[in-house]
């Protein structure tokens, strides 16, 4: 089926899109590639022969339009669309069968948790659909000519170490407003306590503490007895009560306003140990912290930005996100970066990933770190020089998964190894692409 691919259009200026074209020209594919076309353009582009179209664009919606008006022009056509958000992406594979609709987070994503947690392998996925609770790894020697796909669970030792992390993360401040929270809260329930020992030298147990309760609420105060001491204790109380009370209230306030990303008790709470520590919480953030929480390991999320648009997601699906600076060693510190796992440098410039990194091994030595790659040399010029971690080629993975898509068929995996980038296929069988990061298609 090779030999009867002779003419895919690319549409997107994007990296992926200018590397996915470079792959197809150096297979000796034509290619016609497309940066933000009118109708008219894609009509014409469609026109003569045309054995594949792949839509590689940031913008979901732009992508949808473009892929009915090619299935509409040219029915039943070979489309791989690049698309993050998952209604759009069942919208479309409903109304368009011979269309593979998949997210460079999709296809990345198994790499960066190999990295993250199983660095002995390549990739760890589910072993079928999204919908699958079963998992692989797959592996592959420098000269093997096969890759090894095998089950994989998570090791039980890993799965304790985050269990514990998250019990010891109950009731655990995680910044200077939780802080407030837990101890004016903490307070209020201690002058409780002690006014309850002191009624209990007049009245039984649950009028002592009816009275202490209604005291610290200030709502009423019993009848004290004429000593000097008790009146003494009585007006100390009363003057922590308010202080109590104050920092209770605004560490209240601090955390509704907050956003409530990380909560003090429940499954959203900072885990102190065993996680894996995720700067970066868009699409690709996002999805990889969804798959690792799937697997069985604690999650942290870091965001920069507070209205980021991927945090009502992450909250619904229970992701504790600190939001801050990444390449802060406080906020670092924050996120229990010590006993962590690993942390994945997930944020979409490289130069930020790459800082994040250096302070992140500023904080923890020997920490593993992942940290994703794309559309810069960045990364390769900073790894050239001293090692800070290992390296996933998002657009690299992404620009081969398309070009296999438009040749032969959707790839099972697509890893990268061995300063390649294999493309596997449900069986082990791989087919090796060359991924030139430097290179570009001839339209640049």
């Amino acid at each position: 089926m090779t030999g009867s691919v002779q003419h895919i259009v690319v549409i997107g200026h994007t990296d992926v899109g200018r590397r996915a074209c470079a792959l197809l020209e150096s297979r000796g594919v034509r290619t016609t590639h497309l940066d933000d076309p009118s109708d008219a353009l894609v009509r014409e582009a469609l026109a003569g022969p045309v054995d594949g179209v792949a839509v590689l664009l940031h913008d979901d919606m732009r992508a949808l339009r473009y892929s009915l008006m090619i299935e509409h022009v040219r029915p039943g056509i070979r489309l791989f669309v690049a698309m993050f958000d998952g209604t759009a992406r069942a919208q479309l594979e409903r109304t368009v069968p011979n269309c593979i609709v998949l997210s460079p987070a999709a296809i990345s994503v198994p790499s960066m948790v190999a990295a993250a947690i199983a660095p002995d392998h390549l990739a760890v996925r589910r072993s079928g659909s999204t919908a699958d609770r079963s998992w692989v790894t797959i592996s592959k020697a420098a000269d093997a000519p096969r890759a090894s796909i095998h089950q994989y669970s998570v090791p039980v030792r890993l799965r304790l170490r985050g269990l514990i992390g998250r019990l010891r993360g109950q009731l655990h401040p995680y910044d200077s407003g939780s802080s407030v929270l837990l101890g004016g809260a903490f307070g209020l329930l201690v002058i409780i306590f002690l006014d309850t020992l002191i009624g209990l030298r007049h009245e039984s147990l649950i009028r002592a503490l009816y009275d202490a309760t209604r005291t610290t609420a200030t709502i009423s105060s019993p009848d004290l007895a004429d000593e000097s001491w008790v009146l003494a204790w009585a007006a100390l109380a009363a003057i922590l009560v308010m202080g109590f009370t104050a920092a209770f209230a605004a560490g209240i306030v601090h955390h509704l306003l907050s956003g409530r990303h990380v909560s003090l008790v429940g499954r959203r709470v900072m885990p102190r140990s065993g996680h894996v520590v995720i700067a970066g919480m868009g699409q690709v953030g996002l999805r990889l912290a969804q798959e690792l929480r799937a697997i069985g390991v604690a999650v942290v999320g870091i965001e920069r930005h507070a209205d980021a648009a991927g945090l009502p997601l992450a909250r619904d699906l229970a992701i504790p996100v600190v939001i801050g600076d990444a390449s802060s060693r406080r906020v670092l510190r924050r996120t229990g970066l010590t006993g962590a796992i690993a942390l994945v440098a997930a944020g979409s410039d490289e130069r930020d990933n790459i800082a994040v990194a250096i302070s992140a091994r500023a904080v923890a030595d020997e920490l593993l770190v992942v940290i994703r790659a794309g559309a810069d040399d960045a990364i390769d010029e900073t790894t050239s020089l001293f090692h800070i971690g290992s390296v996933v080629d998002v657009n690299g993975l992404t620009a081969a998964f398309v070009v296999e898509s438009m040749m032969r068929a959707a790839p099972y995996a697509v890893v990268g190894a061995h300063d390649r980038v294999f493309t596997i296929d449900s069986a082990g069988s791989v087919i090796a692409l060359l991924p030139e990061s430097s290179a570009r298609c001839a339209c640049d």
